[in-house]
């Protein structure tokens, strides 16, 4: 379960306000990548929150508010289809860590970034932490707001393009999905290039 321990040494090293940065949606076939970054007062107890992936979509809904009414500050960006397109996935994904962090509107010193990457041309000191959303608290509280942000554009989308049941894989690619996909052509909110071969 994730705890304080890496933001408590990162503010022995002399950092005040220390931000967990985490992304949803770099794999999915359709939608944005979403990133968000969450600063939380050292100790906030927040049951039950853990790596976004871990909990169920009613829990994360429920934390959602509950991180939100406790960080100090936080900040939910994403990178969308044409910049994926444009860039490539990894890029996009750094420039919405990038855009949660600059949106911060108490700015953090220091962040902590779930991966083994961190962004290019990031504004603030930092280090990647891998699984960092199951060992950092920080990290975990901005994996979920990522994840439930992006999942609520999808459930969006859903009724805009009913035929490919974005509410229920959220742009993932499963069986179901890849078949409204041959069945239905693509939709403005594809990722041709995560679709060649298939198209």
């Amino acid at each position: 379960m994730p705890d304080y321990i890496f933001e408590k040494q990162f503010r022995e090293q002399g950092y005040n306000l220390i931000c967990g940065v985490d992304e949803a949606g770099r794999g999915p076939l359709a939608g944005p990548v979403f990133a968000a970054a969450v600063i939380l007062p050292i100790d906030c107890e927040i049951e039950g929150l853990n790596d976004s992936k871990k909990l169920s979509e009613k829990k994360r809904e429920l934390l959602f508010d509950i991180i939100r009414e406790k960080a100090i500050a936080y900040s939910v960006a994403s990178a969308s289809v044409d910049e994926i397109e444009h860039f490539n996935i990894l890029k996009a994904t750094f420039l919405a860590m990038n855009r949660a962090i600059s949106g911060l509107n108490v700015k953090a010193d220091f962040a902590i970034i779930d991966g083994n990457r961190v962004p290019d041309n990031i504004a603030v000191n930092c280090e990647a932490l891998v699984k960092g959303d199951s060992k950092s608290m920080s990290v975990a509280a901005a994996s979920v707001l990522a994840k439930v942000s992006r999942d609520r554009l999808l459930i969006e989308y859903d009724e805009k393009f009913p035929e490919y049941n974005f509410k229920k894989h959220k742009g993932y690619g499963t069986k179901e999905h890849y078949e409204a996909i041959a069945k239905h052509g693509i939709c403005e909110v594809h990722r041709k290039s995560f679709l060649k071969g298939v198209l």
